[in-house]
């Protein structure tokens, strides 16, 4: 990889290996040189300008969780040295919630969260990043329900007027990657399964995934069978049934000792106007940021089913949207 350092064997490596040294190994100063100096960091919770904002929410959230572990599961990837290269990185995290910080008192309890963060890289740094924790899947293990979490943060961070706002398109920033991913058949495949969803074709559900599949989904669930699957997308889609759904960047691969698999970002942007899972119609408008992997196999009706299926998306700050439009 041209203008990256010789001692990663390729971009998986690169992007497993730098997260491992920066916020496993605790080499943190390293954010100066791995992560561009006016970087944007999208979440769902807002966005970050800048190496120096991530190195300081790095610290709070090694001192609150000092056992923390991120272990890499996955890199979908795609690009070239010339454009750079874009990676979507899946995480299993843990930690035990060990002292006080932005989760409340310490608790002592522990947690299991997946995370997945899109990074584009070039010439050894990370350049332009969107990311999405399972922060619902968080606070339900410390013993807190999502939607009462959003409300005790909008109230720490000021009340409603004062408080910190939810990323939304109208806050974003060019970070300078332009790329829409790569038009491999396997990505084509899990868009169309996803825009045939968000349009509301669920018996796509029967002629797509595999009847043994397993969904990880936000709020760190984990769903057996092609139905929890569709539990999970109903209920999402029925809270926003009129909201505009768009891929912003998909990815597909295989090969590499790995199932054919896919990465996706995409996004919703409407009123919370439908009975789902974010409970009563408030009229509120949301912006939902998502991030998708996908596997497939051997068994389905034309001879392959997607067999895993990780979703995620932040029901703390959509939580906190309502909340913010709501009172």
């Amino acid at each position: 990889m041209k203008g990256f350092s010789n001692r990663w064997k390729d971009f998986p490596d690169y992007i497993i290996g730098i997260t491992k040294e920066i916020w496993e190994d605790r080499g943190v100063s390293t954010l100066n040189h791995y992560y561009a100096p006016d970087i944007p960091v999208r979440s769902p919770m807002g966005i970050q300008r800048g190496n120096q904002a991530v190195i300081a929410s790095t610290m709070a959230t090694i001192n609150e969780f000092p056992d923390r572990e991120l272990l890499g599961e996955d890199v979908i990837w795609s690009g070239d040295d010339v454009g750079g290269y874009l990676s979507s990185h899946r995480l299993l995290t843990r930690a035990t919630h060990s002292r006080d910080g932005a989760f409340g008192k310490a608790s002592g309890k522990q947690w299991v969260v997946r995370v997945i963060a899109d990074c584009a890289a070039k010439a050894d740094t990370i350049y332009d990043e969107w990311l999405i924790r399972d922060y619902g899947g968080l606070v339900r293990q410390l013993g807190m329900d999502p939607r009462d979490y959003a409300a005790q943060l909008i109230e720490a961070e000021g009340g409603v007027r004062e408080a910190a706002r939810p990323f939304t398109p109208a806050m974003d920033v060019d970070g300078g990657y332009h790329g829409r991913g790569n038009d491999n058949a396997w990505g084509q495949r899990y868009a169309e399964t996803l825009t045939r969803i968000m349009d509301k074709d669920f018996t796509h559900f029967h002629t797509v995934y595999d009847r043994a599949m397993i969904g990880e989904y936000a709020g760190a669930v984990a769903a057996i069978g092609r139905e929890k699957a569709l539990e999970f997308w109903v209920g999402l889609r029925s809270s926003f049934p009129n909201a505009r759904f768009q891929i912003h960047h998909q990815i597909g691969m295989d090969g590499g000792m790995m199932p054919p698999r896919a990465a996706l970002r995409w996004s919703l942007d409407g009123l919370h106007e439908g009975w789902g899972s974010f409970g009563k119609p408030t009229g509120a408008p949301v912006h939902v940021m998502g991030l998708c992997h996908a596997e497939y196999g051997p068994f389905g009706p034309d001879g392959v089913g997607l067999r895993r299926e990780f979703a995620l998306i932040d029901e703390v700050a959509i939580w906190k949207q309502i909340l913010l439009q709501t009172g």
